[in-house]
């Protein structure tokens, strides 16, 4: 049955009562809606499946009109398409219980009903239909922690290993040390949405709880403009626009109100305004043509880190699962099957496919020969820099006088490379030319040698 509200109409004119009619005036207070199944269990799917306008979305305009642009919107369309269509992927691709609290079968997995297709607003936030009929009492939030029981973790897994491999990143841990406001806002996830000025409620928001950078964070489970659903772009070199660069862009240059070296500099680091700049310095900016933040590496941080890529079974040739990228490791170690892991490893051990798919370097092998390389390299001028610096008298080491001297600023150079975290392959040729004159301006200087 649809359901509607009729009420007596008054007929106001410049605010003065001029009369009853005898019909009613229809109106609806909330959307028209089909009652759905007494199996779906309150799920209410589409309201319109053809044009794929969900029930909530006849009132949820904005969230309706940017989840239509997603994927999720495509999600049977998808599936059936995709040439691997089974009965056991349907859930995940339909409005179900996996996805939200429900632990039952509800929606397309009680009813097989089509309006169910797709992966739409209820397979997050739940059954609507109490929400519907009294929206003013209820508001079925999503969750926004994740694990293989609920929310994004409950499809997001097994051969597709988001979760997996998202669980094993640092992203997934919240660092105890970081407590303070400027550090919550990229350390821990509901700080760092607020950050990223995002309002909506949601189930975990005022728990008191600490969590880390969860999948919502980056994605608009909504949808957004970008690929992937992502909140700001990958491709843009502005930090303030970068996905990644938001937060991986702290201290890239010396503070003179504290001796702490660099922290988190890889953004700048790429885009080679990382560092500080000894007098006379003087770097070929058009060597940046060369470095992972040209042209040629689109994506950027992702390009490398978020590699995704196909395994297959080497008895068989049969597809074995899908690498997400979602370690976001650039070179990570892989298992006996191949699957990239969090574990440590030698550089000899190590996977350089995003190297050498990435069109700048012909070969795993090239890419991992031109890595140790460098990061011997690095490592002499590194410590050079640091020998000088242990000449340099105390007196030019002082916190919080408004300047940076050149002991300091040349310490601080010498902080890159542990704290870049790549062994200098960010920026190769920058992170070189300021080692070299952080060297040259502290014999200049101190008379050191």
């Amino acid at each position: 049955m649809r359901r509607e509200i009729r009420a007596l109409g008054l007929l106001v004119a410049a605010g003065v009562l001029v009369g009853c009619v005898d019909e009613d005036i229809i109106y609806r207070d909330f959307p028209a809606y089909e009652d759905p199944p007494d199996a779906a269990a309150g799920f209410l799917g589409y309201s319109k499946q053809e044009e794929k306008l969900a029930v909530c979305g006849n009132c949820h305009v904005g969230q309706q009109s940017w989840w239509q642009e997603s994927a999720h919107a495509q999600a049977w369309a998808d599936l059936q398409a995709s040439g691997s269509a089974q009965p056991l992927c349907n859930d995940c691709h339909t409005v179900s219980q996996r996805g939200n609290a429900a632990t039952t079968s509800v929606a397309y997995t009680a009813t097989g009903d089509t309006r169910y297709h797709d992966v739409q607003c209820e397979s997050c936030h739940g059954a609507g239909l109490t929400h519907v009929q009294n929206p003013d009492a209820t508001q079925p939030l999503a969750g926004f922690a994740v694990d293989t029981a609920t929310g994004c973790g409950e499809c997001h897994q097994d051969t597709h290993r988001f979760v997996e491999e998202w669980s094993q990143s640092a992203h997934a841990r919240f660092n105890e040390h970081a407590t303070s406001a400027a550090c919550l806002s990229c350390h821990e996830g509901k700080t760092a949405l607020q950050a990223f000025g995002e309002t909506a409620e949601y189930l975990e928001k005022s728990d008191g709880k600490l969590y880390g950078i969860t999948c919502s964070v980056c994605h608009d489970p909504h949808g957004s403009a970008n690929a992937g659903q992502l909140r700001f772009a990958i491709d843009a070199p502005d930090p303030e626009q970068n996905l990644c660069i938001r937060c991986h862009h702290k201290r890239s240059e010396p503070d003179p109100t504290t001796p702490r070296g660099a922290h988190s500099p890889q953004g700048p680091m790429l885009l080679g305004d990382a560092g500080w700049r000894p007098p006379n310095f003087v770097f070929d900016t058009t060597r940046l043509i060369a470095t992972h933040g040209s042209e040629r590496n689109a994506k950027l941080c992702a390009g490398c880190h978020v590699d995704g890529f196909t395994v297959t079974d080497q008895a068989t040739g049969n597809f074995a699962f899908q690498a997400t990228g979602h370690l976001f490791k650039a070179i990570p170690c892989l298992d006996a099957e191949g699957k990239p892991t969090p574990g440590d490893c030698e550089v000899s051990q190590r996977s350089f496919r995003s190297c050498a798919v990435g069109g700048c370097h012909g070969s795993e092998a090239a890419a991992r020969s031109a890595t140790l390389t460098l990061e011997s390299r690095m490592q002499a001028l590194t410590a050079e820099v640091n020998r000088l610096v242990a000449k340099v008298p105390a007196t030019e080491f002082k916190t919080n006088d408004g300047k940076i001297t050149v002991g300091e600023g040349a310490k601080f150079n010498a902080s890159l490379l542990a704290e870049d975290g790549s062994r200098g392959v960010h920026n190769p040729f920058l992170l070189e030319a300021l080692l070299n004159a952080s060297i040259q301006a502290l014999k200049d200087t101190y008379g050191v040698s």
